[in-house]
Order: structure tokens, then sequence, then C-alpha cells
């Protein structure tokens, strides 16, 4: 019984992972931005929902299948990552269509928000709401704010550099993993040696 244990590890948790749970918020976040920001009859429209969505679903099927494949573990993992960055360009495309600013990596707003730590989209709105009160009291030339949709915008952008992050340390772990441990079919067979004496 302990053999048949080690030899399909232990896999499947994703919920528990920070790449999912961002990843998910990112999913909630931008179908919300769509149905406000992007005419539903557009392709932008359903692309940045199924890109946001494959950030997720990619995640969870990798973590899901690592119990015997590594490989596919990585691959799907780094699909994930993929679709992401296009939802990053997508909304990146938003900002500069509209003449919006694009926050840069160093905007106290995006560290203020990553310090926050938001687990869902309401937390998110009312961050959004929060800051656009701040700008229109701090008398801002509105016509050059960014705006509600500036600001979310920017926030998706923010969360996306986030997942982007943990993802990119997510793959590196997991093919450090597949370099020490050998894939499904190098377990199998050594199990097999092991039985045989």
């Amino acid at each position: 019984m302990k053999e048949k244990a080690n030899l399909i590890q232990k896999h499947g948790g994703y919920r528990k992972l920070k790449s999912y749970q961002i990843a998910q918020l990112i999913y909630d976040f931008t179908v919300r931005f769509c149905q406000r920001y992007v005419d539903r009859h557009s392709r932008t429209y359903d692309q940045m929902i199924q890109a946001s969505r494959s950030g997720v679903q990619n995640i969870a099927e990798g973590s899901r299948a690592s119990g015997t494949s590594k490989k596919t573990e990585i691959k799907l993992t780094n699909v994930a990552r993929s679709s992401l960055e296009e939802l990053r360009l997508d909304y990146e495309d938003f900002l500069r269509h509209r003449g919006l600013a694009l926050w840069n990596g160093e905007d106290p707003r995006r560290k203020d928000l990553i310090a926050l730590r938001l687990t869902n989209v309401d937390e998110v709105a009312h961050w959004i709401e929060t800051v656009h009160q701040s700008e229109r009291s701090l008398q801002k030339d509105l016509t050059k704010s960014s705006g509600y949709a500036g600001i979310a915008a920017n926030a998706a952008l923010t969360f996306i550099a986030v997942a982007d992050s943990l993802l990119g340390k997510q793959i590196e772990a997991q093919a450090r993993n597949f370099v020490n441990e050998g894939g499904f079919g190098e377990r199998m067979y050594r199990f097999r040696m092991n039985k045989r004496g």
C-alpha cells in the first residue's frame, strides 16, 4: 500500500496555490471589467474572458495531472502563464487606445494594491472607488485622469504581474522537481525493479 501511495505522488491541491487564487481573482475581475467597459459584441470581449479563464483552468488541470505526468504539469502551468500574458496585452491595448495612463512598476497605487492582498472582486471595486475619490479630491485635471476604467485596467495589470511572477517561480520549482525525481514512467520502472528485488 505504501508503494502505491509513493508511486502516485500527492497532487491536485491547486486551490491552495497562491497562483491559482490570484488567477481566479483576475478571471472574476475580467468578467466584470468586460461587462462594464468592453463592447459585448466585440471579439475582444470574448478573448479577454477566455484568456483569463484559461489562466485559472490550466493551473488546476496541471495540478491534477501532476500525479502521473510532471511534463504535463509544467506544460499546462506555462499555458496558464501564456494566457495571462495575452490578457496583459489586451489590458494594455485598452489603455493605449483610449489615451489612458499605464502605471509603471514604481507607481504607489500598484504597491498599495499588492500590499492589501485583496481576495475578491468587491474588495477590488472598493479599492478602485477609493483611488478614484482620492484623485478627485486632489482636484486633478479629470480630462487627464484615468477615471474608473483606467484605474480598473491598471489594477488588473497589477494582478497579472503578480500572477506572472508566481507562475514563473512555480514552473522553475516544477522543473527542479522533475529533474530531481524524474517522471511517472521512471518511478514506475524503479518500483518494478524494487519489487523484483
